[in-house]
């Protein structure tokens, strides 16, 4: 399955569920359906004053200054004053609930996103960068919290009042209200014309600050590589690259997003001058009052104003839209490792069995061809070839980190893909090549996953640790069980690394034990003691070695030469040397 965010045929996908996407996003809101309607009676309360000054004032020009009644202006003075202070005040209400409605649905979206992150496979992560991944996290699901906190009750309001002045407009003097709205045809024309444009601009900037993540994230990840090998100018040159396509995105998204406000502003004063030519024409033939030439030009200003205003927020819809595309491809993702109903058992003495398999990866290579072989319970099987041969896909098909592109894999007779991943990784333990620690304590670490031992304290840890054999490994730490442990296991040694994932796996007693070169960076003394805890594992326990080590898979019970998709039987250990003497090399 092609789990490529970036890919020309999910962003065409992409696209075509925008609208359907953004309906279900705005759904997402039903639970602030109370905050939302307190926060539209405020913002239609503040609209609605905002309307009213206007034909006051015009009242007040033509009542009361013209015939020079300065008590009536007073009081109607002290009116607006108070209806203005009333508008403000909704005005506050409106965006206090708007903002907290946004960190809300924020946190909620971010959620989400985070546990179908977690719901993928492998293969998802595999295809895509760790950098990109986070910007869609932070900086589009922020993207998105602005447009609704902010953006989008101001962009309603700002429609609300458009409406109402132009009703206020067309009643006061329809032919001057009509003249004066023309100009705002030619707006609304420029605005579907130019806003796919302008989402797409948006779009490449946002995938560019994705691409730059990654680069600073790959830079750092891999500093103790630059630095070893002298080329900080390499990385410099790639991030120079990452750092000038975002650059010119951005300039080209920013001159996009800020298209709309001259076109506006240009409009909107021709709407004025129409209505201020008009506007003396019709009182020197005395179809017009002044007040409410006066009352008309502010309604003028209250129409084209908000237009002015909407331009902003409609290039903030646009980059919204954009973000909503980048986060609605990964909710939109399925797992292409389903969970089957419980079929047939067959029944078989064998642990797992491997059916004509067959494995490519997502950009067509195949890797295994045709693929059969039983893992006995309580047997030692060894997995030797040259680099590229297949062992780690076979390990991971073996603890479904894959599915097979054709045959299948059966765990205790049972089609693995009807185990829960629960079921799965209880019976089937993996130790990596590469072991992946967290930051805290190396209690945390080992107990990750392990929900039996969770409750136990340190004192009760050691002593399971000191049965299943353990207790040795312990030790090579200075503060045992609390030891810290850095990110990504920064402070400790590879060895060290590989000891804590060596407990982390042994601790559960899968019935199924992968080691990927779990030996590789661990002295000979201490794989001798990993060699006796592994004897100490119960007699069913099937293990399954993966190295390049020789002595390593010496007292394997079975030895499986894997290469160019194929994976043969050994006779022996001899026979394995033959073969790997004899230049079969990976294609």
């Amino acid at each position: 399955m092609n789990y490529n965010l970036n890919s020309d045929i999910e962003s065409r996908q992409a696209k075509k569920t925008t609208l359907g996407s953004l309906r279900t996003l705005i759904s997402n809101m039903v639970e602030e359906k109370k905050t939302l309607l307190t926060a539209f009676i405020a913002m239609q309360i503040a609209a609605a004053l905002s309307l009213m000054g206007p034909i006051l004032i015009g009242y007040t020009v033509n009542k009361y200054i013209v015939t020079k009644q300065y008590h009536g202006v007073l009081v109607f003075s002290g009116i607006l004053l108070i209806m203005y202070l009333i508008s403000l005040g909704a005005g506050y209400i409106q965006a206090k609930l708007m903002g907290t409605v946004g960190q809300r649905m924020l946190f909620t979206l971010r959620n989400n996103l985070f546990q179908k992150l977690q719901s993928l496979p492998v293969d998802f992560f595999n295809q895509n960068k760790t950098g990109d991944l986070i910007s869609r996290i932070n900086n589009d699901t922020d993207n998105i919290n602005q447009f609704f906190s902010q953006s989008l009750m101001q962009f309603v309001r700002s429609v609300m009042i458009m409406i109402g002045a132009a009703i206020f407009l067309v009643s006061i003097n329809w032919k001057l209200g009509l003249a004066s709205l023309a100009p705002a045809i030619f707006i609304w024309i420029f605005t579907q014309f130019i806003s796919p444009w302008v989402k797409n601009r948006n779009a490449v900037n946002l995938r560019n600050v994705g691409f730059l993540s990654s680069e600073v994230q790959e830079s750092l990840n891999n500093f103790k590589v630059v630095v070893a090998f002298n080329r900080r100018d390499y990385f410099r040159h790639r991030f120079d690259k990452a750092n000038k396509d975002n650059y010119d995105s951005a300039v080209k998204a920013g001159i996009a997003n800020n298209l709309f406000q001259p076109v506006y502003t240009l409009f909107s004063n021709i709407g004025q001058m129409v209505v201020l030519t008009f506007g003396i024409y019709l009182i020197s033939v005395h179809q017009f009052t002044i007040g409410m030439l006066i009352s008309f030009l502010a309604y003028i200003g209250n129409f084209y104003n908000p237009l002015r205003q909407m331009a902003g927020l409609w290039a903030n819809f646009q980059l919204a839209l954009a973000a909503w595309d980048r986060i609605h491809r990964i909710l939109n993702m399925e797992n292409n490792l389903p969970l089957l109903e419980t079929g047939k058992k067959n029944e078989s003495d064998s642990l797992m069995s491997f059916k004509e398999v067959s494995f490519a990866y997502p950009n067509g290579t195949e890797v295994l061809h045709n693929i059969s072989f039983d893992l006995t319970k309580g047997k030692t099987y060894a997995f030797v070839g040259p680099t590229g041969g297949g062992k780690t896909t076979t390990a991971s098909l073996i603890s479904r980190l894959y599915d097979p592109t054709k045959g299948s894999v059966l765990l205790n007779g049972r089609d693995i893909r009807t185990f829960t991943d629960e079921e799965r990784t209880q019976k089937i333990g993996f130790i990596l090549q590469e072991p992946f620690l967290f930051s805290g304590t190396l209690r945390d670490n080992i107990l990750y996953g392990n929900e039996k031992y969770r409750d136990h304290n340190n004192e009760e840890l050691e002593k399971i640790f000191s049965d299943a054999g353990l207790e040795q490994l312990l030790q090579r730490f200075d503060e045992r069980l609390e030891t810290r442990v850095e990110s990504s296991g920064e402070g400790i040694s590879l060895g060290q690394k590989q000891l804590i994932a060596f407990m982390r796996a042994v601790l559960r007693r899968p019935d199924l034990l992968i080691l990927d070169e779990a030996t590789a960076n661990i002295d000979t003394v201490t794989e001798k003691l990993l060699e006796d805890i592994l004897d100490k594992l119960p007699q069913t326990t099937t293990k399954v070695i993966i190295a390049h080590r020789l002595n390593t898979i010496a007292n394997a019970d079975v030895i499986y030469f894997v290469n160019t998709g194929t994976i043969t039987r050994a006779g022996s250990l001899e026979d394995a040397i033959n073969m790997l003497m004899e230049g079969k090399v990976a294609s």
